[in-house]
């Protein structure tokens, strides 16, 4: 049983940020979506799994002023924190699990997650993950959550993964919440592999239809 706390520390701890294989530059199509789910900058958004992306970053850069970063690795949040410099103290910065840190509830109106899901093989860990993202949004936020594709690989930093199409992903989140658009991603590594995501954006209470 691998211990996600030491496994996450371990790789922050030996690769760079641009050597991990989910890193880009800029989380264009994450960007894109946040802004059309939150247009007020007063918004209140969490990145969950925010390691030592450039997401938060952007956001601030774009006058975003309600933030919290989540990550299990403390090490990962720390060179996030580095790179903002003075702007850092704009964020709330949480080292913990999502499936069992202490979120207000109603607190979120988006909840944007890219390659933390999919690493949840366990369907006990799935529903834990469930049940913080169900109090901790706001009736009527978003969900953006992206995760390996069907073709997506298997195994991701040496641990099994799920993969997942649009209808399927949307599905582990319940009928409490409504699934509005989704989109695909070829997303190549920085070591040059292509890799399929599925990202979905949801609704929390919506009272439309519809599946994207």
């Amino acid at each position: 049983m691998v211990d996600p706390h030491a496994h996450w520390e371990k790789v922050y701890a030996t690769k760079r940020p641009e050597q991990v294989s989910w890193y880009r530059p800029h989380l264009e199509i994450s960007l894109d979506l946040i802004k059309s789910a939150a247009p007020q900058l007063e918004a209140q958004v969490i990145d969950v799994g925010a390691g030592e992306s450039t997401l938060i970053g952007d956001l601030v850069a774009l006058g975003y002023v309600n933030l919290c970063a989540l990550d299990i690795s403390l090490a990962a949040l720390s060179v996030a924190k580095a790179r903002l410099g003075a702007s850092a103290g704009r964020v709330k910065w949480l080292a913990a699990d999502v499936r069992t840190v202490s979120l207000d509830a109603h607190r979120f109106d988006v909840w944007h997650d890219r390659a933390v899901f999919h690493f949840l093989t366990r369907a006990g860990d799935r529903a834990a993950y469930v049940r913080q993202l169900e109090r901790a949004v706001k009736p009527g936020g978003h969900l953006i959550v992206a995760a390996f594709g069907p073709q997506g690989p298997s195994r991701c930093s040496g641990l099994e993964v799920v993969r997942y199409d649009p209808h399927a992903l949307h599905a582990e989140f319940g009928a409490a919440f409504t699934l509005l658009e989704h989109r695909s991603e070829l997303h190549r590594t920085p070591a040059g592999a292509i890799q399929q995501f599925t990202y979905c954006m949801c609704r929390l209470g919506s009272g439309r239809n519809g599946d994207g």
